[in-house]
């Protein structure tokens, strides 16, 4: 762990504003436009072969009056000027006029030019109107065409000739008007959209990205924190999401500083702690050369103490790395390091505490000694620590109880209580340092620091549901695998 904390933070390059077009605004008009452009090519190609038809009908209407009235005069030949006069108005080569047995040339030109195509208008399908209406757009202008139909509801035919020059013409000023007032139908839907979305939707997305940026800038300042708005759409959850994300990591971000406060604190007075409890080491040991019968009897056990204490002195930040080292597992006894556990709590006679192992002799469990010790004595030392702080005068004996079995490779420990239990709040947060304390003032270091040593053997720690009052913890550790070539050197011998 450092020595120091410090919490300057680097000046950060604040991102650049997006420009318009670059932005969802620019991006959600200009897709806006394309869309409503593409919307109107599709009804385009039906209109465009409709405009056609229409225009064609409108010159075979016209050549049919003429022809009509002409017809009506059964011997009468419109003379040269007349008949130049007649397909100059209908805009025509020739005009012929057909009934079942006869037909009957109206008007046409001294020269008739060669017809390039014909069309029946009755006979005319929507496919072939639009794949002639292209026809005519990109490669007419030069053609000479002959165009058919049905006079009204009569049997009589109207047949013209002609260029079709002003028909791609009026079909090219019908496509520009067509072009230009979808151009202003986009622009006009794309504004009306972009509005509505931008107020529903960039407005509250450049709001929420603004308040990002300023929290990473400066996450530890409540006042960044987003204001969510109100609503249940999909903006407003999301930002109710955010500013709960931002107040938790807040909080974490204090915890960490607690934790990191605290191992700079432990960190100044660890080295002077080790020199203490080396003198008191020496001292122990002069003790155990004494000549006297209770010191004799203690000095055992302190020496145990102390240099369990030494020990802890020298790995006391090992929580503060994240990490524990690992374990040098062997089996041991698990009965005397109970009773080492008991020693090392001290109750005091007059508290009324009963201090109860339950563990076989001859059982063995495959761990680290010192850790799995401080396994058992943290879980232990917050039982009395709830025993000594329960107030209640339930009349119940004040006991806490450790035991033990072994089912196949697994030991399972369990450390039972009469306390008061364990609150919700502890319960919600079990495990975790700073938070998960059963006690005002605690760290809720204990808990977690036992269960990162034993998810370091394997194994696991959890709080037991019982009927009655009290907390029971049960830790169970699994024997480690026995390599094949060890087991049959161990047969072999």
């Amino acid at each position: 762990m450092t020595a120091e904390l410090t919490e300057t933070t680097a000046p950060q390059r604040q991102p650049a504003r997006a420009g318009f077009f670059r932005g969802l605004s620019g991006k959600l008009l200009f897709l806006t436009v394309i869309f409503v452009m593409l919307a109107e090519v599709l009804i385009f190609v039906p209109s465009v072969a409709s405009m056609r038809i229409r225009w064609l009908e409108d010159r075979l209407n016209t050549a049919a009056a003429a022809g009509v009235v002409v017809d009506g005069l059964q011997d009468v030949q419109l003379s040269r000027p007349l008949q130049e006069e007649t397909l100059m108005a209908t805009g025509t080569k020739a005009i012929v006029l057909r009934r079942k047995n006869e037909s009957r040339l109206i008007a046409a030109v001294d020269m008739p030019p060669d017809v390039d195509a014909q069309y029946d208008i009755a006979a005319m399908t929507p496919i072939a109107a639009i794949g002639d209406a292209f026809d005519t757009l990109l490669f007419g202008g030069d053609k000479v065409v002959r165009i058919y139909g049905p006079i009204g509801e009569s049997d009589a035919i109207i047949e013209v000739v002609m260029e079709d020059a002003s028909l791609r013409k009026a079909m090219l000023i019908y496509s520009r008007n067509m072009f230009f007032l979808s151009l202003a139908i986009s622009l006009f839907t794309a504004t009306l959209i972009f509005l509505a979305i931008n107020r529903l939707m960039i407005v509250p997305i450049r709001r929420m990205t603004t308040n990002m940026q300023e929290f990473s800038a400066e996450p530890s300042n409540p006042a960044r924190v987003l204001a969510p708005a109100p609503g249940r759409d999909e903006l407003s959850i999301a930002g109710q999401h955010l500013s709960a994300m931002q107040q938790q990591l807040q909080k974490t971000l204090k915890q960490q500083k607690n934790l990191a406060d605290l191992g700079l604190a432990v960190s100044k007075i660890n080295h002077d702690m080790r020199n203490i409890l080396a003198s008191a080491q020496l001292i122990s040991d002069r003790l155990a050369d004494v000549d006297d019968p209770i010191v004799k009897r203690f000095a055992p056990t302190l020496l145990r103490t102390i240099d369990r204490a030494v020990g802890y002195t020298t790995e006391v930040l090992s929580y503060g790395r994240t990490t524990e080292p690992e374990p040098h597992r062997r089996f041991v006894r698990l009965r005397p390091l109970v009773s080492d556990v008991g020693e090392m709590l001290a109750i005091d006679p007059n508290a009324g505490i009963e201090f109860s192992i339950q563990i076989p002799e001859d059982l063995q469990v495959d761990a680290d000694s010192e850790q799995l010790f401080r396994v058992v004595h943290n879980i232990c030392r917050n039982a009395v620590q709830a025993l000594m702080n329960d107030t209640s005068d339930g009349g119940a004996p004040r006991m806490i109880s450790v035991s033990a079995m072994r089912t196949g490779s697994v030991v399972s420990i369990s450390v039972d209580d009469t306390g008061p239990g364990m609150p919700p709040k502890a319960r919600e947060n079990l495990f975790a340092a700073f938070r998960g304390s059963a006690r005002s003032g605690g760290t809720g270091l204990g808990l977690a620091i036992a269960r990162e040593l034993v998810l370091a053997h394997g194994g696991t720690i959890a709080l037991v549901e019982k009927p009655t009052p009290g907390t029971l913890f049960r830790i169970e550790l699994p024997d480690r695998p026995v390599p094949l070539d060890a087991f049959r050197s161990k047969a072999r011998h």
